[in-house]
Order: C-alpha cells, then sequence, then structure tokens
C-alpha cells in the first residue's frame, strides 16, 4: 500500500514537534530550580510551589511546524502569528515579574482586535461592511473570552494539556474531514504530550501563563477561522473546547450574579470544587478527560456523518455537563463549612 504524497511531511512534523518538545520538556526539568515559581495562593490547588513555563516546550516543538505548513489556510499565518507572539511575550513577561493587569488587559484586547479585523478583512475587501462588521465583533469577542479560559482553567494537574490535546487533534481530524490542512493542529496536540508527562499529577511543571494564554487564542483563533472560511459549522469549535467554556463560562456568571469581585483570585470552578470535594488531581483529570473525549468524538461523528445534528449534540453535552455541575454543586452545599 503505497503513501499519500502529503503524508509523510505531515509524519515528519509531528515527530519533529513531538521531538523537540520532549527534549525542551526535559531540559526544564533540569533548570526548575532556575525557573519563575508559581507560588500557591488563593485558587492555587497546590501546597507547594512550582516551576513554570512549560508552555514553552509546546511552542519550541510547535511552532516551526506551524509555520511550514500554515494551519489557518483560508488567511495565512499573518492572521494569527502576530497576535499569538504578542501574548505569548506579554505572559512570558508575567511569568517572569507579574505585571499590572491594565497591560494584560491591553494586550489581550489589542490581540483580540488584530485577530477579528484580519478575519473580517475579506469581507471589507468585497464592500461587505455589515457583514464584515459582524463577523470582526463575533470573532473578537470569542477570543478575547477564550484566550483566558486556559488561564481559568489551568490549575488542576494534566487538566488543560489534555484539553489541548484533545482539542486540537479534534480540530486535526475535523481539518480533515472537511478538506482542509490539518498538520499544524496534530502537530500542536503532538507537542503537548511530553509536557502533559511533566504535568500529570504529581505535577512538576506547569504551563505558565506563556503557556495557557496563547493556547486559548488558538482554540478560539484556528475555530473561528475555519468557520468563516466554511469548512465548520459553528457548532464544532464550541463543542470540542465545551468543558472549558461551560465550566469558566458558568463560574463567571455566577459569580457576577453574586456581586463578587470576578478580578480576585478564587477557587469557585467547578472543576476545583471537584477537586476539593475529594477528587484531587487524579480524579478531576478522569472525569473531565472523559468529557473532553466524548465531546470531541461527538463533534467528529457529527461532522462527518450528520452535521445536522451538531446544534443537538452541543445541547446534550451541556445538558450533562450541567448535570455534572448540579452534583458538584449539591455536595459541596452539604459540606461542613470547615472543609470549603
Amino acid at each position: 500500500m503505497s503513501l499519500q504524497p502529503d503524508f509523510l511531511p505531515c509524519l515528519a512534523g509531528l515527530a519533529f514537534a513531538l521531538t523537540v518538545s520532549a527534549l525542551t520538556v526535559v531540559a526544564l526539568l533540569r533548570a526548575r530550580a532556575g525557573l519563575p515559581q508559581d507560588i500557591p495562593n488563593e485558587r492555587s490547588l497546590h501546597d507547594a510551589p512550582l516551576p513554570r513555563g512549560g508552555g514553552l516546550a509546546i511552542w519550541a516543538g510547535w511552532l516551526p511546524v506551524a509555520l511550514w505548513f500554515s494551519p489557518v489556510a483560508e488567511a495565512g499565518a499573518a492572521q494569527w502569528l502576530v497576535p499569538w507572539l504578542a501574548l505569548a511575550l506579554v505572559s512570558l513577561r508575567d511569568d517572569v515579574r507579574a505585571l499590572g493587569v491594565g497591560v494584560r488587559l491591553f494586550v489581550h484586547a489589542c490581540a483580540a482586535l488584530w485577530f477579528g479585523i484580519a478575519l473580517a478583512w475579506p469581507a471589507v475587501a468585497a464592500d461587505s461592511w455589515t457583514a464584515a462588521a459582524l463577523q470582526g465583533m463575533a470573532a473578537g469577542a470569542v477570543v478575547a473570552w477564550s484566550l483566558n479560559l486556559y488561564n481559568f482553567m489551568d490549575g488542576n494537574d494534566g487538566l488543560a494539556a489534555v484539553m489541548a490535546i484533545t482539542g486540537f487533534s479534534s480540530y486535526g481530524a475535523g481539518a480533515v474531514i472537511a478538506g482542509a490542512p490539518a498538520t499544524a493542529y496534530f502537530a500542536l496536540a503532538a507537542a503537548t504530550l511530553p509536557f502533559l508527562a511533566a504535568n500529570f499529577p504529581p505535577s512538576r511543571l506547569i504551563l505558565g501563563d506563556v503557556g495557557a494564554v496563547p493556547l486559548g487564542f488558538l482554540a478560539a483563533a484556528f475555530g473561528c477561522s475555519l468557520v468563516a472560511g466554511g469548512r465548520w459549522p459553528a457548532w464544532f469549535p464550541a463543542l470540542v473546547f465545551l468543558p472549558f467554556i461551560a465550566d469558566a463560562t458558568t463560574t463567571l456568571a455566577r459569580r457576577v450574579l453574586r456581586g463578587e469581585r470576578i478580578w480576585h483570585a478564587h477557587r469557585n470552578h467547578y472543576y476545583q470544587r471537584l477537586h476539593q470535594l475529594g477528587a484531587g488531581h487524579r480524579g478531576t483529570l478522569l472525569i473531565y478527560g472523559v468529557w473532553m473525549a466524548g465531546c470531541g468524538l461527538t463533534a467528529l461523528a457529527c461532522l462527518k456523518w450528520e452535521k445536522g445534528l451538531g446544534w443537538a449534540a452541543l445541547g446534550a453535552w451541556c445538558v450533562a455537563g450541567a448535570a455534572l455541575f448540579a452534583a458538584i454543586d449539591y455536595h459541596w452545599r452539604i459540606r461542613p463549612a470547615s472543609l470549603r
């Protein structure tokens, strides 16, 4: 059986991403004492400091492959590379020495604005100003929220890494189904595997903002790009990353309704409460990992065989997530106040 002409370059890209990422993880672990340390605070689920910077290993393996195999064929690297680079640099600086909230939010807003304009530009060129404005604002809002998702959800060992692996593997398989370039999506999942080995409970290395924020950006940017290009329905990326979207969005909405200061550190996310209820890092990772895999497989099945069921599938998994959240809420309410 002969291999397709594009198979070997794809395989080489995955091997490169995996190998370089693994070597970088080894180097970071050897230098862990000299890395910036994540000191436990009000939102931490760890009792001792952990070295930050695991995201650097992901980017070392993935970025060369992404630049060689442009992951967004509809617009090219310029659409995502500039905002991604800005986010990675400011996040790295924040890992090394904390920046003010205003600086971070300004860069986040600029990244979302850049992407929204870049995505809408073809409609502008075609004089479809209304469509361009709506598309740009929607994409910018999705990106602005998503680039914070990983930061909010990166607290339990392995959680963000498994979401990246299942999410971007699903993007890669979805791109294959849609006839779009897929190598860079699979390469991002491959580059995350060595980090997962170091971040698996008990963690020896965490992503840091340099990993979490750009990952959240790419999840939204690549999803929006292929939706705008007509490759995927809008429900596909939403379903693939539903576990992170649902937990972070529901938690934020509840805090707003309770009048809490949403910028303050907390441990009110559902995954955090599940951890504190006794699931720990491993149990929480298992439960959320099953949810992630189920969403990804369902999204791919609908994309491949019955797109018309996509919104219903998204709704069904939202109901399943709501049931999980309700169970966590119930056990949290009956837990002794001294243990919360």
